[in-house]
């Protein structure tokens, strides 16, 4: 895996560890924790303005350390700009709301993100923005699927069923409809799988996952074109407010650093842990993708679900979990566990198990960087103890 940086190939992992330079000798991005900046003179201000020069203003718009993580992204996802923001939450609805109006229509894999789905629920639908879902299968083998469809929201493999998409042939699909594709990529990361290279327009992620990697922050990302970006950034950041701030900007790039590594390191014990859950009794479904599951996926990441026996009781098993915790959240250094049942009550009461076809007894792991076999005595030891 390289990027073209100054013409030369460079790997990821080079381009994430190389030292920042700034003129100084440090070897990260200071924190420039303003809210504003000043200008020396009437016609600096006004070249601001008009936009003849690219000087910071507002921290709102535009701030150094943030600038510093943005184009972090941009070169790791291959992509020309990118825009941050305070949460996955606000880079998905930003940039959907930057390209959506009354009238359009969206079609989005089904099984998405429980709150993506609220959005498109709660907000374009009572805009007027005709929203449908659809199985993977559909947006792969459908090549009439977006006809008339104004964009179309991936996730790669999706939420609690981790299901796969052919992400290159359903971009070749939309680009003969003049269909706008957005995929959340927050699973894969750029480590394991890079969108914009396979056709996708608009590649997000929920930088609180394994960008960030150290669950201490809140974050969203895009990437894009430079057109793209530029839309995003004047309508929908600017406008909306959704923000990053320097603070958390900084400790993203602390993240990125180790992001290749993690992300190794997490495919490892995921597969450790898979391949003895293939062997161990009551476990009816394991739904994780591995690499060359579809074209451009190269890497398993540590986040996957299991569907268990109903005589297992989940709570049980829960409540014996000792290494692994119970939260929401995934992708940082810690192993944690879910009940997709709680997932989608807190959702809202049009997510049911039975809207969303997944079973009572689907369990979501988040297999973090603790020693294997510590997490896997831990597991096994509560599956035991849980047969009704």
């Amino acid at each position: 895996m390289s990027v073209d940086t100054a013409g030369k190939k460079s790997s990821i992992a080079t381009i994430l560890t190389a030292a920042y330079e700034d003129g100084a000798g440090s070897v990260t991005p200071p924190i420039v924790q303003t809210s504003l900046f000043t200008f020396e003179d009437y016609d600096a201000f006004e070249d601001r303005a008009t936009g003849r020069t690219n000087q910071p203003i507002y921290t709102r718009v535009q701030n150094p350390t943030v600038s510093a993580f943005e184009n972090m992204m941009a070169k790791i996802e291959t992509g020309e700009a990118a825009v941050a923001f305070a949460s996955g939450m606000a880079a998905i609805s930003s940039s959907i709301l930057a390209f959506i109006k009354s009238g359009d229509r969206l079609a989005a894999v089904e099984n998405v993100y429980p709150d993506s789905f609220r959005f498109l629920e709660h907000i374009l639908k009572p805009m007027g923005v005709g929203v449908t879902y659809h199985s993977v299968g559909a947006f792969e083998n459908d090549p009439d699927l977006l006809d008339g469809v104004t964009m179309a929201y991936l996730e790669s493999p999706n939420s609690m069923m981790f299901e796969t998409v052919d992400v290159a042939k359903v971009a070749a699909h939309a680009r003969r409809h003049n269909c706008m594709t957005l995929i959340d990529n927050s699973w894969a990361t750029p480590i394991f799988q890079r969108p914009l290279e396979l056709g996708i327009d608009i590649v997000i992620h929920s930088a609180s996952k394994y960008i960030s990697g150290h669950s201490d922050t809140v974050a969203g990302v895009v990437i894009s074109n430079q057109q793209t970006i530029t839309q995003i950034r004047e309508h929908s950041l600017t406008l909306l407010g959704g923000k990053l701030a320097p603070f958390e900007a900084f400790l993203l790039l602390r993240g990125l650093r180790t992001l290749n590594i993690r992300m190794m390191a997490h495919q490892a014990s995921a597969n450790i842990f898979i391949e003895r859950l293939e062997k161990t009794e009551n476990i009816v479904k394991i739904n994780s993708p591995k690499a060359g599951s579809v074209p451009g996926l190269t890497g398993r990441a540590g986040l996957f679900s299991v569907e268990l026996d109903p005589k297992i009781d989940v709570r049980s098993l829960c409540n014996h979990l000792r290494i692994f915790k119970l939260g929401v959240s995934w992708g940082g250094f810690e192993s944690l566990v879910v009940p997709t049942k709680i997932t989608l009550a807190q959702a809202g009461e049009k997510n049911s198990l039975q809207e969303f076809n997944v079973s009572a007894n689907l369990l979501r792991l988040s297999i973090g960087l603790e020693d294997v076999e510590d997490l896997w005595a831990d597991f096994a030891s509560a599956l035991s103890q849980s047969i009704v």
